[in-house]
């Protein structure tokens, strides 16, 4: 199989590159976490007019017709540059859900919108009680003429805060852990009887909890496909994070092998020890360990066979999450103890990989799972 890029997705790497370097120092990484938003505004318009936001959709509905792996292009740059902007929540997510469940007629009037970065979305599917399972709703949409109430609560909302639209899952029948009687419904963020309260995540994203109280949504809000839609554009959302991880830990590699050179202690560099040199190479093992992963989820994203592709993204969880934690861990390690205040970088990684590893299920939620389906994984 030829890994290799071609010219138009290595035209993407560099101009995406460029962009990030020349917006994305880490000195204006911090001011744009204490914006009001929580992200550069400047930064999503200059996505939009690189094409980025219309990636994935087809090109009848306004978009580019790339597929996952051009997403994992993107999301590789945007991990390297620990990006704020909610690319994942609007395009990856949001767009999953639009691509997958939406009509025609929906495509063709957000699809635009999103493309020239004038709507946001975020996928409010988190609870109180559900913890990682995406089948434990306990929001429910009932009947009213035409159209649906919404009542519930949703919690950590990424970017649940800034966004236009909120794509919302809700029970219309059965039990609250059953998986049958789910849908998903689109909801204006300003609809009376929609709360927000934005907060802070650990890793300088924003998020929200969200509160549906008697909520009128018409008809055309529900989005087709039920629980087996959530588990597709969660599929597809793993593949872009497993990027994502691969970009902190290559950036977080790279800076502690450069501190591992310059830092000295009896007056020689430490990277001189051989501890040291083992650890680094460690590091390094587990950098294309789990960059095989993140290939492997790129090109499972769009398999059609349900069990098959959840089977595998469930392997990419578990070793992206292993690896991810290894890399950060001893980024901080080997860094001492300035790799724990918030003017360096080296923490600011390991905080991203660790919620990185725990969006959509953490290592022992896709272990338990995958014994309980009966697949087979053999961890390195």
């Amino acid at each position: 199989m030829d890994f290799d890029l071609s010219d138009d997705q290595r035209l993407l790497q560099d101009s995406l590159q460029k962009l990030l370097k020349d917006k994305y120092g880490f000195e204006q990484r911090k001011g744009y976490m204490t914006s009001e938003a929580g992200w550069s505004r400047e930064v999503w318009a200059a996505y939009a007019e690189l094409g980025l936001l219309a990636m994935p959709f087809a090109e009848e509905d306004g978009g580019l017709g790339y597929g996952a792996v051009e997403t994992m292009i993107v999301m590789e740059q945007m991990g390297r540059a620990l990006a704020l902007e909610p690319f994942v929540s609007t395009v990856v997510m949001g767009g999953g859900f639009l691509r997958h469940g939406a009509t025609a007629e929906q495509r063709a009037a957000l699809v635009p919108q999103i493309s020239e970065g004038k709507l946001l979305l975020a996928f409010a599917q988190t609870e109180p009680q559900s913890r990682f399972d995406l089948h434990d709703v306990a929001t429910t949409a009932r009947k009213d003429g035409d159209g649906w109430v919404i009542e519930g609560r949703k919690g950590v909302v990424v970017h649940g805060d800034t966004a236009d639209q909120l794509v919302v899952t809700a029970r219309v029948s059965g039990g609250r852990r059953d998986r049958d009687g789910i849908a998903v419904f689109l909801v204006p963020a300003t609809a009376k009887g929609v709360t927000r309260r934005g907060f802070k995540t650990s890793d300088g994203q924003r998020a929200a909890d969200i509160t549906f109280d008697n909520v009128k949504v018409g008809a055309e809000a529900e989005l087709k496909g039920g629980l087996s839609l959530v588990e597709r554009v969660a599929d597809e959302t793993i593949a872009a994070l497993s990027a994502e991880a691969i970009g902190c830990m290559e950036a977080a590699k790279d800076l502690t092998v450069d501190y591992l050179k310059t830092r000295k202690q009896f007056g020689r560099p430490i990277g001189s020890f051989q501890s040291l040199q083992h650890r680094a190479a460690e590091m390094m093992v587990c950098l294309e360990q789990a960059r095989s992963m993140a290939m492997l989820a790129a090109m499972m994203a769009s398999e059609r066979d349900d069990a098959e592709r959840r089977r595998n993204m469930r392997a990419v969880k578990i070793e992206i999450g292993r690896n991810a934690r290894f890399v950060g861990q001893q980024t901080v390690q080997m860094h001492g103890g300035i790799a724990m205040t918030m003017e360096y970088a080296g923490g600011h990684y390991l905080k991203r990989l660790t919620v990185i590893e725990n969006m959509l299920g953490d290592m022992d939620h896709h272990l338990a799972a995958l014994s309980e389906e009966g697949g087979v994984f053999l961890a390195a």
